[in-house]
């Protein structure tokens, strides 16, 4: 198949989307590449906004002919990707539009599938960003450990996914329980970020020096903070449950943080968020992707201010 583009998706991401089954399309078709497959879910992003339209059309029973090109092309596509899901439904409102002229039912099965099929197309979308956003990340090699979100485009699909349970594997390794007491003499650093990446990287470049805890769910802070008693917080700026900016209220509403340094971990280093941060009491900054030595040179700063 010839690559449409170079958009990379997050394969963690795409094997736990439901429906999708991106395991068995590589048993399947063992010679099939990553970049070929990327190929597949760029082309369906191409077509979903058209599907959604032809969707609308058939529930307000205008189905024109356009509408039925763009499904026909989806289905098309969804059984080339060995992807079952949607197409007994897009075939179901086809044949009775078209084929029995019962519009009404037609109009009752494509209300049943819009809201499946939107949320399936965004879960695609943020299968996306999250590969984009590793890919940026990798420019640097010291900015995060190797991820195969951005496998090479020539590597088989069941090699990456290989690779990818592997890592998943050696990252939640990495990201130590929180609920278990410190009892380690080192400085406590308790490091907030919804990638696992991300974590993994921070944990391998601090973990010989400091004492490190990840947390990849920031609703889960407060329950931390009963139990342990960080020296120093890394907080990434954007997450889609709770933003940095949102988790520092909660940290200072405990007395015993009301001064601990604060560090954001932030892909956007513009002078505006500098001093809002700056405004909150946060310490510092490091700009995402970051280098070992940037890490450890302003966290090691901050730890030793705090001593003083």
């Amino acid at each position: 198949m010839e690559q449409i583009n170079n958009t990379f998706f997050d394969l963690p991401t795409l094997l736990k989307q439901s429906g999708l089954d991106t395991r068995r399309l590589a048993e399947t078709k063992p010679n099939l590449s990553v970049g070929d497959y990327f190929s597949m879910l760029s082309e369906f992003l191409s077509l979903a906004p058209d599907v959604s339209l032809a969707l609308d059309k058939f529930e307000n029973r205008d189905g024109n002919r356009d509408a039925r090109r763009h499904l026909d092309k989806m289905i098309n596509l969804l059984e080339t990707m060995g992807c079952e899901k949607f197409v007994v439904e897009f075939h179901s409102i086809l044949e009775e539009y078209e084929g029995k002229g019962n519009w009404r039912l037609a109009a009752t099965f494509a209300r049943k599938v819009r809201d499946d099929f939107n949320d399936f197309h965004s879960q695609i979308i943020r299968a996306k960003k999250k590969g984009e956003a590793a890919r940026v990340e990798q420019q640097d090699p010291e900015a995060a450990l190797s991820g195969s979100s951005a496998a090479a485009d020539g590597m088989l699909l069941e090699e990456a996914i290989r690779i990818s349970d592997d890592e998943i594997k050696s990252s939640d390794e990495a990201i130590r329980p929180f609920d278990e007491e410190t009892v380690d003499s080192k400085p406590l650093i308790l490091a907030v970020d919804d990638s696992p990446v991300i974590l993994q990287s921070v944990w391998a470049i601090l973990n010989d020096e400091y004492k490190v805890l990840t947390l990849p769910n920031p609703s889960d802070i407060e329950k931390v903070l009963r139990k342990q008693t960080p020296d120093l917080f890394l907080l990434d700026y954007h997450m889609p449950e709770l933003s940095g900016f949102e988790l520092v209220p909660i940290i200072r509403s405990f007395e015993k943080h009301k001064n601990t340094p604060i560090v954001f971990l932030t892909a956007d280093g513009t002078m505006d968020n500098v001093t809002a941060a700056h405004m909150l009491g946060i310490r510092d900054y490091i700009v995402k992707p970051f280098k070992a030595e940037i890490l450890r040179e302003k966290v090691g700063k901050h730890i030793a201010g705090k001593s003083l």
